[in-house]
């Protein structure tokens, strides 16, 4: 009997089949038969396994994985096995269909990725279950990079349809996105993701900034293109003269860039000339690139007077993501400074595609693999068994997730790429492990330098090693990759076995004599009272006499031959459990005074809580709470430097937490004041303003004058953002004061 669809089903059943025939338009690889059937068949199956689920918009939750397969066909230009993954990614985790399944209809391999793409079990014992989620798709980097490729489109595809979700579980997803997305697609050369993804963050997090930034750029667009066609026409003659086909345009910058640009320079949009990069791409082949890139450079700066240090070479030298392109900033007509991009077809289409792009043309250019040196580098942090899983992600990071690099040489003249900031001893690590373990000293440019010295780009890098050198706790002060601090931990590691095993004996001997039947689980308890990481932290503590054997006996006794923790009775009111978040308890306490926050929909006071010093939370800030181990719940701002850690790494410890307007409350606010040095007076000029006319009481003032230039740090006591804000303006018309902003 034929199904019968009510009017609302029969429209869905036919935007799906529309999202279907998008997706099948948008594959861009040629298609085998089987290639058709396996896709038809993956379609059918993630239809009919998501047939009862929604999204939170309400649409059907089916187009979700159908725009994912799109994103990673038409924005990434994947073939057929990726596509038959997206649209299977989440039917495993969401829906009663196994694994098995898919190995039995579509192989080990889509079978594979959709496993990668699987989060782990939530009732897993996990410190932090984003960080281990994060650890499972990373560590299939190494295996199938197409896992990490259809996980990027996954997130992009939750950020454009972020809006029906709820405000604080916005935030957390823009956080995981700044924390590891955002920087991983800049690893993989997804140039638009990477900007999509900081965009789309900045509008969640700074809605108000994002929409000023972007109301005028819609206001200036006409006098832009005027301006970029200005710019372009006296270039023309000159580049038909080269006799290659190419393409010129002007390229508006992301929001988010010009936002930051703003923040960075201390100027308002309207003093921000370069707010769109002018780009030449040329249709030549492989051997002719770097010729006709450098003709059309010269026929730019010819035109336009360029300016010499703000030249960069990456076609020579290309990013560690494959990124190939040269740069220069010229100036323009009426002044204005213009950055100017020259690049290939091949080179354009890699800075667009990325990691997909730059498989494709494999072996067409001279480059060496940056892909497959870079996944090296993966596999190392991989291996080493010592790290946690938040441990891993912050490793993994800092040692492949850089934006800006440092370009070092052997004293063999053999290029090194690092992150900005390696040191010495890093590159050691980064040459041979066993020349990291060994390392004695270190020359830079035939001079002897500390471990601890930053390379700079152009620096020749000699090691001198001993075999009978060991790594001691310093290094980890030394260094800045995750590479080199993983290993060094790893045989930190193995020496404070050798030296805790002397301390164990010990506690062994002591829980024999007073009769303890299981070792372990007496081990097991101190580890977790004491706050320890592992029972070799505990043995190490006691070899070192950080910790005493007698200290650790006076919180616990033998009871039936077990041990047990001493009692003691409670010196504070009693408390009950009012919220419970990841199996850790904030407390309820007694009402005192009127409340100031909701923290979860319940006033903040009865909960402990305490404002974070790292970012000072005013009243009017966005913000947020989060469960610390040990201090109850600490109140931190949205854009706290801190905040995008914890959301990230943490995000089943955080809490909603919203203002409740207290008039008589008092804050801690801090803000930098930069200006002209004219003379004693400026100091009188700047508490005259706060404490006279703005009634504000001061609680800590430092400031330094330098040649004419001073710089002031002022702790301020304010009731809400509105009185911080009025104080920054009112500073700011100060005729001595060239700006105030608040540390962040």
């Amino acid at each position: 009997m034929a199904e019968v669809l009510t009017g609302n089903r029969a429209d869905e059943k036919l935007l799906i089949q529309r999202a279907y025939k998008k997706l099948l338009r948008a594959i861009k690889s040629p298609l085998s038969k089987d290639d058709k059937q396996n896709i038809r068949k993956a379609y059918e199956m993630a239809v009919h396994a998501h047939s009862q689920q929604r999204r939170k918009s309400g649409e059907p939750y089916v187009l979700h994985p159908i725009a994912v397969a799109t994103i990673c066909a038409e924005e990434i230009g994947l073939g057929p096995t990726a596509i038959i993954a997206a649209l299977l990614h989440d039917v495993v985790e969401d829906t009663d269909v196994t694994l098995m399944d898919i190995q039995r209809m579509f192989g080990e391999r889509i079978a594979k990725i959709v496993d990668g793409l699987t989060k782990l079990d939530s009732a897993y014992n996990m410190e932090s279950p984003q960080a281990e989620n994060f650890k499972k798709v990373l560590s299939t980097l190494v295996e199938d990079v197409r896992v990490v490729l259809i996980k990027m489109a996954d997130r992009l595809h939750n950020l454009r349809t972020i809006g029906s979700m709820p405000q604080h579980k916005q935030l957390k997803i823009a956080a995981e996105t700044n924390y590891i997305y955002e920087p991983l697609a800049h690893r993989l050369g997804l140039y638009n993701f990477k900007t999509e993804f900081l965009d789309i963050s900045m509008k969640i997090k700074e809605p108000e900034h994002y929409h000023e930034i972007a109301r005028k750029l819609q206001e200036t667009k006409r006098e832009r293109t005027r301006y970029i066609n200005e710019f372009i026409r006296p270039l023309l003659e000159a580049l038909d003269g080269m006799g290659v086909p190419y393409r010129i345009f002007g390229r508006p910058k992301s929001i988010f860039s010009i936002w930051n640009k703003i923040l960075s320079k201390r100027v308002p949009f309207e003093e921000i000339y370069d707010l769109f990069a002018i780009r030449i791409v040329l249709d030549v082949p492989p051997d002719k690139e770097k010729l006709f890139c450098w003709q059309a450079y010269s026929i730019v700066t010819d035109v336009h007077k360029p300016i010499p240090e703000r030249l960069k070479d990456w076609i020579t030298v290309p990013k560690s993501n494959g990124y190939e392109s040269l740069h220069t900033t010229v100036i323009g007509p009426k002044g204005r400074f213009v950055e100017v991009q020259i690049r290939t077809e091949r080179m354009d289409e890699i800075a667009e595609r990325g990691f997909a792009a730059h498989w494709k043309y494999k072996g067409v250019s001279k480059q060496p693999d940056v892909y497959e040196r870079w996944l090296d580098s993966v596999r190392e942090i991989l291996e080493d068994p010592t790290s946690d899983a938040v441990q891993f992600l912050g490793d993994f990071k800092s040692n492949n997730l850089f934006n800006e690099e440092v370009y070092v040489y052997t004293p063999k003249g053999d290029m090194v790429i690092l992150p900005k900031g390696a040191t010495a001893l890093d590159f050691a690590f980064n040459i041979h492990s066993d020349v990291g373990y060994h390392c004695t000293s270190i020359s830079v440019n035939s001079k002897l330098v500390p471990m601890g010295y930053k390379l700079d780009n152009g620096d020749q890098v000699k090691v001198l090693t001993n075999k009978n050198q060991k790594p001691n706790e310093e290094w980890l002060t030394m260094v800045s990759t995750g590479k080199a601090r993983a290993k060094i931990r790893s045989a930190m590691k193995d020496e404070r076995k050798i030296k805790g095993q002397i301390a164990r004996e010990a506690l062994e001997r002591k829980l024999k004599n007073m009769k303890i039947v299981s070792f372990e689980l007496a081990v097991e308890q101190m580890v977790k009272f004491f706050g320890f990481a592992s029972p070799t932290d505990l043995y190490y503590a006691i070899f070192m006499e950080e910790l005493t054997i007698p200290e650790i006996f006076k919180h616990f006794r033998e009871e039936e031959r077990k041990l047990v923790l001493q009692v003691k009775e409670p010196v504070e009111e009693p408390v009950s459990v009012s919220v419970e978040v990841a199996g850790r308890k904030a407390l309820r306490r007694k009402v005192l005074g009127k409340p100031r926050l909701l923290i979860n929909g319940e006033p903040g006071e009865r909960f402990e809580f305490t404002f974070a010093t790292c970012c000072n939370p005013v009243q009017g800030d966005q913000v947020f709470a989060y469960l610390t181990s040990n201090a109850g719940l600490k109140i931190h701002r949205i854009n706290c430097p801190n905040a995008t850690n914890l959301m990230a790494n943490y995000g089943y410890r955080i809490m909603k937490a919203e203002w409740i307007i207290t008039p008589n409350a008092s804050f801690v606010a801090e803000v930098k004041i930069t200006g002209i040095d004219n003379g004693p007076g400026v100091i009188e000029q700047l508490t005259h303003r706060i404490s006279s006319m703005l009634g504000l009481n001061i609680r800590s003032f430092s400031i330094e004058g330098n040649e004419g230039y001073f710089e002031g740090i002022v702790s301020l006591l304010v009731s809400n953002t509105d009185q911080l804000n009025l104080a920054i303006k009112s500073l700011q018309n100060l005729q001595s004061v060239s700006s105030v902003t608040r540390i962040e």
